[in-house]
């Protein structure tokens, strides 16, 4: 009897090149660098304040990482003193309904979350 079962369904297949971006624009500090500077252009000590977590080397390399993937550019005015101010580009600007649906998906999932985590943690301290 023929095999009559559709076809498999191939989607875009996640290269070394995929999960080396993903990595580079999904990690906790860019995604809240991405969407901070979605709000409005902010200079370095503005960035500090709105993500007070953040070590001054993890931003400074955070916002780096972004640069050069085209997702933020770096501005440099004319003022004096010069000062430097970060936006988000019209890349990274097509990451902001992304970036909102994740945070609103974080906020739902997590008390299904946690208790998952109990739960297991449970398991993990009765058994071990």
């Amino acid at each position: 009897m023929p095999d009559t079962a559709p076809p498999p369904l191939v989607g875009p297949q996640l290269t070394e090149r995929h999960r080396e971006l993903l990595d580079q624009v999904l990690d906790k500090w860019s995604l809240q660098v991405l969407d901070a500077l979605c709000e409005r252009p902010l200079r370095f000590n503005d960035l500090r304040r709105a993500i007070p977590v953040v070590t001054q080397k993890s931003l400074t390399s955070t916002l780096r990482r972004l640069e050069r993937n085209g997702m933020v550019e770096r501005v440099v005015t004319s003022t004096r003193p010069v000062a430097v101010e970060y936006r988000i580009s019209p890349l990274g600007r097509s990451l902001q309904d992304l970036i909102d649906a994740l945070l609103h998906w974080t906020t739902v999932t997590l008390p299904d979350v946690e208790r998952a985590r109990a739960r297991f943690d449970d398991q993990v301290s009765v058994s071990g």
